[in-house]
């Protein structure tokens, strides 16, 4: 299972939350970056239905999949303030 930290920084003028290096919108204020990368990070674990995905590679080879529902990561938030 991998994992997901979202984590509450200043951003633009406001705060934000981060996932692997990308920024969310920004927020008006702390309270709300935190509420929102709460919400964010609970839906992630919410499970979904098990479909076949395609996709082709950069050699040009399709390949098909099964990405199962249930996979979902495990998720938190990281709050230094």
């Amino acid at each position: 299972m991998s994992h997901i930290t979202y984590k509450i920084v200043e951003h633009d003028g406001g705060w934000a939350y981060t996932v692997n290096g990308v920024f969310s919108e920004p927020f008006p204020s702390h309270a709300v970056a935190l509420a929102a990368a709460k919400r964010a990070a609970a839906e992630q674990r919410v499970p979904g239905r098990t479909e076949a995905i395609e996709y082709e590679t950069a050699d040009g080879k399709w390949h098909t999949e099964t990405a199962e529902g249930s996979d979902r990561p495990d998720t938190d938030v990281e709050d230094k303030r």
